[in-house]
């Protein structure tokens, strides 16, 4: 266990430093050109950046660590030295467990409380120093809306620059029969009143189907069950609510039919995933590195890098089946550990032979 968790850390913490030094040489242009205070990148973006960046990584480190230090024991005869002295194999792996069990609560406590806080800082300071495309260049277009049981909302277009809604209607439907129709040639969401403003609106109540009561005027202000933020909602914003304001966004999105819940969704059930994956990557790890190979451990360690950046590369390209609709998102981000634990269980079974 002291092997596994100090190689672990120590390596994690030397990559830290190399990509923060990379990291920072590439963006300095941008933080000079934008005069952005010293004080601000170290405190809002580097300090919030490295929990995102260890728990990103996590599993690759994991692997990497348990070949390292496996494969120095394997070839100075110290797994043969073990499994002579009468311990089983099953019981050499317990300490390893142990380990990763650990380092899998570490990242579960980051991806619940400490992650979703440092990125509530970190992804708006990118936005607003790093990224080549601001709120300011966000338009949505046709976009429709339940906001509550029977109230659907329709918008033409959505410009960010101004947070207008272009043609929005909203309609009331009870019974399945449509009783009011409120539209409006635009409406601007009003921060400080929290309502949209709207301009040239018209409304239709339906008294029965043949008479409908109308009325009409310049201007407005109506409070709906929407904000300017729902039409922000993507992949980066999800990262940055805590696990109750995740499963609020789910059933908020599933209730108006919102195809972004995909984002929450996959942020969700990542959240999870990667601390599993330390119990199935330190698995694979000891069983592929604890027999002893000629050439020393460079064979070792490069089967064991490309494994574990082969699990990444599967974790990334499983969430195009939920963005293209073929899985659900539960199966897709599950599908590379139910595939990695039957190579981990084979891997398990062949190597005390």
């Amino acid at each position: 266990m002291k092997k596994f968790l100090t190689t672990f850390f120590v390596s994690l913490l030397l990559i830290i430093v190399i990509v923060v030094v990379f990291d920072l040489s590439e963006k300095l242009n941008k933080f000079i050109q934008k005069e952005v205070p010293l004080i601000e990148i170290v405190r809002d973006y580097y300090l919030n950046f490295i929990p995102y960046f260890i728990n990103m990584f996590s599993p690759l480190f994991v692997f990497i660590t348990v070949v390292f230090f496996t494969s120095k024991m394997a070839a100075n005869s110290e797994i043969i030295a073990i499994l002579s002295g009468g311990i089983s194999y099953k019981r050499m792996l317990v300490p390893y467990l142990a380990s990763a069990a650990i380092i899998a609560l570490l990242s579960l406590g980051l991806n619940m409380y400490i992650i979703p806080r440092a990125n509530a800082v970190r992804v708006p300071f990118e936005q607003k120093y790093t990224s080549s495309r601001s709120n300011a260049d966000f338009n949505r277009r046709n976009i429709h809306y339940q906001i509550a049981p029977g109230q659907f909302v329709y918008v033409e277009s959505f410009y960010s620059w101004n947070n207008t809604a272009n043609r929005m209607t909203v309609e009331s439907i009870v019974d399945n029969e449509l009783v009011s129709k409120l539209s409006c040639e635009s409406a601007t969401w009003d921060s400080t009143a929290g309502c949209w403003h709207m301009r040239k609106w018209t409304r239709r109540d339906y008294k029965s189907a043949l008479s409908e009561q109308i009325s009409s005027g310049p201007a407005k202000d109506t409070v709906l069950a929407l904000t300017v933020d729902d039409f922000y909602r993507n992949d980066k914003t999800v990262q940055t609510l805590t696990m109750k304001q995740l499963d609020q966004l789910i059933d908020t999105q599933n209730m108006r039919g919102d195809p972004n819940v995909m984002y929450a969704l996959i942020e969700k059930n990542r959240r999870f995933t990667l601390p599993f994956s330390a119990f199935i990557l330190t698995i694979m790890g000891v069983s592929l590195t604890s027999r002893k190979r000629r050439g020393g451990i460079g064979w070792n360690l490069a089967l064991g890098i490309g494994l574990a950046f082969l699990y990444i590369l599967f974790l990334r390209f499983s969430e195009m089946f939920v963005y293209t609709g073929a899985l659900p998102a539960g199966l897709a981000l599950w599908l590379p550990n139910f595939v990695y634990i039957i190579i981990a269980a084979f891997l398990y079974r062949v190597a005390p032979k």
